[in-house]
């Protein structure tokens, strides 16, 4: 019955133009069955198309939905999407680069989750990628959100990987999603303190002990301090800052990068912080974004975030092409966050 359906037309220079628009049809085209085409894939992009790791993506999904697709190679900038059946099970992905195993994951997560058996995903490549998620973030920031909805999925980083060498590993368990209560997070609550976390692999130890120190200088108290145990193949420095509110918790990350000295990287990386501590809106523009597709697939909720990104507002576009949900988002006013909400 499924490919009877007329498929939904999807451009990809809408918006942002970015990876996500394929990424959140690829989930929901497994979850409500409905095929789709994308045209102009990536077209907002240097280079567009898709690239190796977006192709992983469109492979991962067809492999667990049993899907038919065309246009799945390399640099294509047209894509049709047919699912069949999607299948709880165990599944073991390789990007084969050190493109972001992150991606992959979210674009598998939605589908897994709602069905009535867990599933395992094993997934290999690039873990701390500058252009998406790291997988401290995922694992420290986004599914303990995901927690709050009922969600109940936990991330084992194996091996970490860094650009441009990968051979990084993360190990995802996720059990069927059965009590979906909505998501809230309208307020922050008050203060309470900020855990900072670095580690380096293959690099000296003095890279992340001068990080953490500008960390400690630059941020407010009450903080802890984490190192973080890396271990790969490549080179790479990692850190992350976790804001610790009463009622909701923001995960900032930054990675080393050649020509940046630590202090610098640690200098962006408290910067980025403060300014999410001066705002009012509970949940930052990265995780806005990222918390749509489930409160869509859920019982809906409501939220709170200073900036309203084209990033979030393309999503909230696609979402509504594939489900029966209402997302309004009103931009802020004066004295006020941006404010949206999720009707189911």
């Amino acid at each position: 019955m499924q490919t009877t359906l007329q498929p939904i037309i999807l451009d990809g220079a809408q918006g942002e133009g970015g990876g996500q628009i394929l990424r959140t049809a690829l989930s929901l085209s497994l979850i409500t069955g409905r095929p789709f085409e994308l045209h102009n894939i990536r077209a907002g992009r240097k280079k567009p198309g898709l690239m190796r790791q977006h192709l992983v993506c469109v492979q991962a999904a067809r492999q667990i939905g049993q899907a038919m697709v065309t246009g799945d190679i390399l640099h294509s900038t047209t894509l049709t999407f047919r699912p069949h059946t999607v299948q709880a099970g165990h599944y073991h992905f390789k990007i084969g680069s050190a493109g972001s195993t992150l991606l992959v994951l979210q674009t598998v997560l939605p589908a897994l989750l709602m069905q009535a058996q867990p599933s395992s995903v094993c997934i290999e490549g690039g873990t701390h990628n500058p252009m998406a998620p790291t997988a401290d973030f995922i694992q420290v920031g986004f599914l303990p959100i995901l927690q709050k909805m009922g969600i109940a999925a936990d991330l084992t980083i194996e091996k970490t990987g860094f650009f441009p060498v990968g051979g990084g590993k993360i190990m995802l368990n996720v059990q069927p999603w059965l009590d979906k209560p909505p998501l809230i997070l309208t307020e922050r609550g008050a203060y309470r303190g900020c855990e900072l976390a670095g580690g380096v692999q293959n690099l000296g130890h003095n890279i992340v002990n001068r990080e953490l120190t500008v960390l400690r200088e630059q941020l407010p108290l009450p903080h802890t301090v984490k190192l973080l145990a890396l271990t790969g193949d490549g080179e790479g420095n990692a850190l992350y800052v976790k804001v610790v509110f009463e009622q909701h918790h923001a995960v900032f990350t930054a990675l080393g990068s050649k020509g940046l000295t630590a202090e610098n990287v640690a200098k962006k990386l408290a910067e980025q912080v403060m300014r999410y501590l001066e705002q009012t809106g509970a949940v930052d523009e990265y995780l806005t974004d990222q918390l749509l597709l489930p409160m869509a697939l859920g019982q809906g909720g409501e939220l709170t975030c200073d900036t309203l990104s084209l990033h979030t507002k393309t999503q909230a576009d696609i979402i509504m092409q594939f489900l029966p949900v209402q997302i309004v988002l009103t931009d802020a006013q004066a004295g006020k966050p941006a404010h949206l909400v999720v009707k189911v």
